[in-house]
């Protein structure tokens, strides 16, 4: 999963910005760099809103020569789509599924302590009727 940074050189600075997550901003001596600080940032700032409750703004694929895909952390795109998954669905009653507590599937939708095993996702996916996939790209 990807948001895409706007990336502008001004007074030979890189300043970043993200249209889909417009509270994110963060800047660079190089592109390079401005890219790493932007990683950082929208990891930072997605992960703390999640863990608040707040629904993350969707990502748009833009383009345009200042656009730049900036990935998420696998535990934040995790703990996301746990969440977005079980949405009609409460948390007990997924925990239920599982034969886990309602305790330990909320540390699973969280990203700072979000570690599941792929059987873990696999059953999961199973109690909600969808299949697991898993890609290295």
């Amino acid at each position: 999963m990807y948001y895409y940074a706007k990336i502008v050189k001004e007074d030979g600075a890189y300043l970043v910005s993200f249209p889909d997550a417009p509270n994110v901003n963060t800047y660079g001596d190089t592109l390079e760099g401005a890219l790493e600080n932007a990683r950082e940032a929208l990891n930072g700032a997605l992960e703390s809103d999640f863990e608040r409750g707040y629904t993350l703004p969707d990502a748009v694929a833009r383009q345009g020569r200042n656009m730049h895909p900036v990935e998420i952390a696998p535990h934040i795109e995790i703990a996301y789509q746990l969440r977005r998954l079980r949405r009609g669905h409460s948390q007990k009653e997924i925990a239920g599924k599982l034969g886990i507590s309602a305790q330990a599937y909320q540390k699973l939708e969280n990203p700072r302590k979000c570690n599941p095993t792929v059987k873990t996702l696999e059953k999961i996916g199973n109690a909600l009727n969808k299949k697991l996939e898993v890609r290295f790209v």
